[in-house]
């Protein structure tokens, strides 16, 4: 009895693997062809009485079957026994067998000169290349006679680049789409253009398909009719229809700059938890958008293969910020302890803020976190890989603040011909997007309908909710079709902040709201003493922050941050230095952090210590 988990032991249980071993045992031992036909009958007999019993095994104690062979751990050996002799034997006498009354019996020696063929092209196939797994191995058995039709030219391209590992790795994991769309594939990989663009500079990822080609819709396989996974397996480039490149760091002011996109008309892609997903995200805009389209990176991760297939010949614009600023913005950064809540919840509870490692107050040691944190001050890492850079745009924060800020979208618009900034918009963009309540915000008010028979609130309908936030979050998170109920809560200003606030709602929510005045006039009360509590709050919050100068006394006081931040920042410097030196001059916290490591340390570095 064979073991039903080992799916090498299930597949050489298989008809074919056992009729095929038989004729080999009888080429092998002799012994008459009376005897063989004899011995093939019984096994096939034998064969479909184990099924007759397995089936009706399973049918009373359906607990007993078999587990898939894909489970199974030696699955991808077992694969393999598929290409053995005895199965590929196996397989012509059972075609024979089913097809005796055509005169399948007549074509039956041929038949089986070809099969030992077949198996010395495959064994010959195996012996070369060590990266067959069972993804391949699945793709030959589903295309077995088109790759032996082909057979002759799959084995000159995978010659011809037997000595670029990526592109044979690349052919290999898509082995299915390769055997099937061979003639397109082999074009591209015989090019000069293949050869100049990839395998001269050993790009570690090449496209299996032809990127100019795919840009062109009048082509039969092309972006449109490729799915982004698919896409992203075969290490595609993502579509040409995007006209810069955009890249910044954490705590640059990048919610801001995608403000300003979208105020302009300028579509990016968004982000996502993976690499891949990230791509995924980018070609499915850049394929369905015919808007004026960008690449945006602004998290802090090297993701490399995503950054080598975004290969266009476009502009980069670089958002950058006085490390020491970046240093202090997220140090006094607000975790939100609660986003919604309900008029039960006392407002001091609901604006409880929470900082680094849920303290009430913000720390110093949060500096060694973030000096520790791969990668996040170090955007020149990130440039290297986009090898077709045509010019290179610096900005500085300062730069994206107050009337400057107009004035330079203004002047970017002119070089690289996006929407020109219109003058009604002029005070959204002069208005700074960074508000003293910004991290506080925005929260949401749930409210429950006053059930009109006992008068107590009904948490089975549906909530109405109020956003309470401020005008460029509302406008960064698409809610300009909702409503502002200020005026309707709030006769008159009586807080400092209150302009500066809105509390937004679904106009149908709204009606329902003034048409139950018991609810109305609990949510009014409610958000007087919210407000009361919010302004208090963010005095108090205010004097928990720390400034440049904190940071500085504390890697002043720090010398193994102090040196190791000297360390990270050094790259994104140079580089800095090298495409607008004006830029690090005008850092004046950088400026003296640089003075302060002169003075303490000299040329220490890291690697130093």
């Amino acid at each position: 009895m064979y073991n039903p988990n080992s799916a090498i032991e299930r597949v050489k249980n298989h008809l074919a693997y056992k009729l095929g071993q038989a004729m080999i045992d009888f080429t092998n031992n002799g012994g008459g062809y009376i005897a063989l036909f004899k011995k093939l009958y019984q096994i096939k007999r034998q064969h479909k009485k184990e099924q007759k019993i397995y089936q009706q095994t399973i049918q009373v104690f359906p607990q007993l079957k078999y587990p898939s062979l894909e489970v199974c751990s030696d699955y991808e050996q077992a694969l393999k026994y598929k290409f053995h002799l005895s199965y590929m034997l196996g397989e012509v006498l059972i075609k024979a067998d089913k097809t005796w009354y055509k005169g399948g019996g007549f074509k039956l020696k041929n038949n089986i000169k070809k099969a030992k063929k077949e198996f010395q092209i495959f064994r010959e196939i195996f012996k070369e290349f060590d990266q067959i797994n069972s993804s391949i191995l699945k793709g030959l058995i589903d295309n077995k006679q088109l790759f032996l039709k082909e057979f002759p030219r799959i084995k000159h391209i995978l010659k011809i680049h037997q000595d670029y590992k990526a592109i044979l790795d690349n052919i290999f994991h898509n082995f299915n789409y390769f055997i099937q769309n061979f003639d397109l594939i082999e074009e591209w990989l015989l090019l000069d253009g293949f050869k100049e663009k990839y395998k001269k500079e050993n790009h570690p990822y090449p496209s299996l398909l032809d990127p100019k080609k795919l840009n062109d819709e009048n082509e039969k396989i092309n972006y449109k009719n490729i799915p982004a996974e698919l896409a992203w397996e075969m290490n595609l480039p993502l579509p040409r229809n995007y006209r810069f490149i955009f890249i910044t760091g954490g705590s640059c002011g990048h919610m801001a700059m995608f403000l300003y996109f979208k105020l302009l008309k300028i579509n990016r892609n968004w982000t996502s938890e993976t690499e891949k997903e990230k791509y995924k995200i980018a070609y499915n805009v850049f394929i369905a958008s015919k808007e004026y389209n960008i690449f945006s990176c602004q998290w802090d991760k090297i993701t490399q293969k995503l950054f080598y297939l975004v290969d266009f010949n476009v502009p980069l614009v670089v958002l950058l910020r006085d490390p020491i600023e970046r240093l202090k913005s997220l140090t006094n950064h607000i975790v939100k302890h609660i986003t919604k809540f309900d008029l039960t919840l006392n407002p001091n509870e609901a604006l409880v803020n929470k900082y680094y490692k849920m303290k009430d107050y913000p720390s110093l040691e949060k500096v060694d976190t973030i000096v520790d944190y791969p990668n996040y001050f170090d955007i020149f890492s990130k440039i290297t890989y986009f090898k077709n850079i045509t010019e290179v745009f610096i900005l500085d924060t300062k730069d994206i603040v107050g009337n400057r800020c107009y004035t330079t979208f203004c002047n970017l618009s002119k070089k690289l011909n996006f929407q020109y900034p219109s003058e009604n918009l002029k005070e959204i963009f002069i208005t700074p997007f960074v508000s003293k309540v910004m991290d506080m915000l925005p929260l949401t008010l749930v409210l429950y309908p006053t059930n009109q028979y006992d008068n107590k609130k009904d948490i089975f309908t549906h909530p109405i909710e109020i956003i309470i936030t401020f005008r460029k979050m509302m406008l960064y998170c698409n809610q300009e079709k909702l409503i502002d109920m200020k005026k309707d809560f709030f006769s008159k200003s009586n807080w400092d902040i209150q302009d500066e606030i809105l509390f937004l709602i679904d106009k149908n929510d709204k009606n329902r709201l003034l048409s139950d005045s018991c609810l109305f006039l609990q949510t009014q009360q409610y958000l007087r003493k919210f407000m009361i509590v919010f302004e208090n709050k963010i005095k108090e919050e205010k004097k928990k922050l720390f400034s440049e100068n904190d940071i500085l006394n504390y890697l002043r006081d720090n010398k193994q941050v102090r040196i190791k931040l000297k360390n990270v920042l050094k790259h994104e410097i140079n580089f800095t230095k090298k495409t607008n030196q004006k830029i690090v001059a005008s850092w004046k916290y950088y400026q003296e952090f640089e003075k302060m490591c002169k003075e303490l340390d000299g040329d220490i570095y890291e690697k130093d210590l």
